[in-house]
């Protein structure tokens, strides 16, 4: 019996080595085959799940797995669809209101557009806080939250009698619960996928333009039958489908839970060491991570971001208003964002694809670039279209540009940062864009005031082209960097391989390390571990010259 626990014991410690080497050996998988290391291998509820799993259940590791890939993940990604959906289309869907509500309330364009600036600001803003939330409590009671505080705030708007009002209500309320939605989405795709994450993205994100086609229109009918009020009223009671989405969105199964948990429920004072481990963890969790400023690419993708932003949502919310101002009816400028929306729809998935090959993925920011600088040379040309025909064509190759841009840039943020860093950068991210958000739709209405729309589209174009300039050359040079930087590397290595071969090679038959046998002098000196080991690392690199240079290869862009 003794040594049958004894034979236990001695292959459970095995299958513990075994697992936490493949770990080990997962996690330092060329970036370049996976692009980015996936979420957790042992999904949890909290930063500290990992350690206090591996403690109290050693067969967990062994079951551990990559994300799915699959499976429950496209019903996530179906609810991730139109919880985005609500949260990117329904701030530009409502700019069919601005008009009435300008007449009822006696304000200029460029107090009307804060309602917009502002609820787009504070669904970036409040990405750090619902990120923080998304990792205590998990993406679904967020995402419910978020749908909750959404509809409430447009119920609460439609008694409103002053745009301070709207500030409040539409703005703040209703652009925190649009970030609950946004972020819990984002990052529950992030944990679902790798192989497949740009598909996923792609298939995601195309809720914004599905819905922007539908809303705008559906708008425009609420108007002319119940006012914006009653309309309000509505879009409240339609956001609670974004509860609906959140309900879908379940948790990563995790091989192993719940034979984890009933043995801490049975273990008292293991339970009460893991309970004290996430204690500790959980006061280290930073809402802002400044040292992600240490990363190059990170601080480049940030300010060519930021660029785009502050001219993005300008084009849209007077879009209406501009179409209008050339002579075309209410109904028909309305029209023009569905027509966006319908375009956008397609660009979406279709761009996924596309950066899913193995050609755009490695290149993935530099397409971004492109996509950036094609959105901005769309509205530098806008003020060439005088006629409802020619807004058309405006209105579809904006829908092309908007949709590759929305389509890529979170891929490219998780393309840098990994599924690991990825829900602290975007908190990052999204705190520093809502300030060239916010200011972004007000300026453009002060220059709607003061001169006329033309310079409106003139001054987002050209904002926007020279974000993705700048992303484009920053990024050519910072893959330069760290191509010199490898090669340099690998070149020293190569020094050191041959510098161990030498001594190798130099040695006498007396000093070279010898096994102790029958007829050999037991007197020679014995060889070190250090000679060993330089002997072994010789060897390994004669037998495999080209493994270091296909190292260089596969990190090199």
């Amino acid at each position: 019996m003794t040594r049958m626990l004894l034979l236990i014991s001695n292959e459970t410690r095995d299958v513990t080595s075994r697992a936490a080497a493949g770990c080990f050996m997962f996690r330092a998988s060329s970036r370049r085959e996976l692009q980015t290391i996936p979420g957790p291998l042992f999904p949890c509820q909290d930063p500290c799940s990992l350690v206090r799993t591996m403690a109290q259940s050693p067969d967990a590791a062994t079951r551990a797995s990559p994300p799915p890939d699959g499976g429950w993940g496209w019903v996530v990604v179906f609810g991730a669809f139109i919880s985005i959906g609500f949260s990117y289309a329904f701030p530009k869907a409502l700019t069919v209101f601005f008009k009435d509500i300008q007449r009822d309330f006696q304000v200029s364009s460029s107090e009307i557009a804060w309602v917009a600036s502002i609820m787009l600001a504070t669904m970036y803003a409040g990405g750090p806080l619902s990120g923080v939330l998304v990792n205590r409590f998990g993406s679904r009671p967020v995402t419910i939250a978020g749908g909750l505080m959404c509809s409430l705030s447009m119920v609460a708007a439609s008694f409103g009698n002053s745009i301070i009002h709207l500030y409040i209500c539409i703005g703040l309320i209703g652009g925190l619960g649009l970030s609950f939605n946004l972020n819990a989405s984002l990052t529950i795709i992030s944990k679902y996928f790798l192989v497949r994450r740009p598909l996923a993205n792609g298939l995601a994100m195309t809720g914004s333009p599905v819905f922007l086609f539908f809303l705008a229109p559906l708008n425009q009918y609420f108007f002319y039958n119940f006012g914006w009020r009653g309309g309000f009223l509505i879009l409240g009671a339609l956001l609670l489908n974004c509860c609906v989405a959140g309900s879908l969105m379940r948790p990563v199964p995790s091989a192993g839970s719940l034979s984890t948990e009933k043995k801490s429920l049975k273990d008292g004072e293991a339970g009460g060491q893991g309970t004290k481990l996430k204690s500790n963890c959980l006061s280290r969790v930073k809402i802002v991570d400044l040292s992600l400023f240490k990363d190059r690419g990170f601080v480049i993708y940030l300010i060519g971001n930021a660029m785009f932003f502050f001219g993005a949502y300008a084009p849209i919310v007077f879009l209406s208003s501009y179409a209008v101002s050339r002579g075309v009816d209410e109904l028909s400028a309305a029209s023009l964002l569905s027509i966006m929306g319908f375009v956008d729809m397609f660009t979406r998935p279709g761009t996924g694809l596309l950066a899913n090959t193995r050609w755009i993925r490695p290149r993935i920011q530099y397409f971004l670039s492109f996509a950036m600088v094609f959105n901005g040379a769309c509205h530098l040309l806008c003020p060439l279209a005088t006629s409802y025909t020619s807004l058309v064509v405006y209105a579809a190759f904006f829908g092309i540009g908007f949709g590759m841009v929305f389509a890529l840039i979170f891929e490219c943020l998780m393309d840098l940062m990994g599924p690991q860093r990825f829900p602290k950068a975007i908190g990052l991210v999204t705190i520093i864009e809502c300030c060239p958000m916010l200011l972004g739709p007000p300026t453009a209405g002060i220059l709607v005031d003061r001169y006329d729309y033309r310079y409106l589209f003139v001054m987002c174009g050209a904002v926007i082209v020279t974000g993705g300039l700048f992303l484009f050359v920053m990024n050519v040079y910072n893959y330069h960097l760290m191509d010199r930087k490898a090669k340099a590397e690998h070149q020293e290595r190569r020094g050191e391989d041959a510098q161990l071969q030498g001594r190798a090679s130099d040695r006498t038959p007396e000093e070279r390390p010898r096994a102790a046998g029958s007829g050999e002098d037991q007197t020679a000196p014995a060889a070190t571990e250090e000679d060993e080991a330089m002997g072994d690392h010789a060897k390994t690199s004669a037998e495999h010259p080209s493994k270091e240079s296909q190292e260089f290869h596969d990190i090199s862009i």
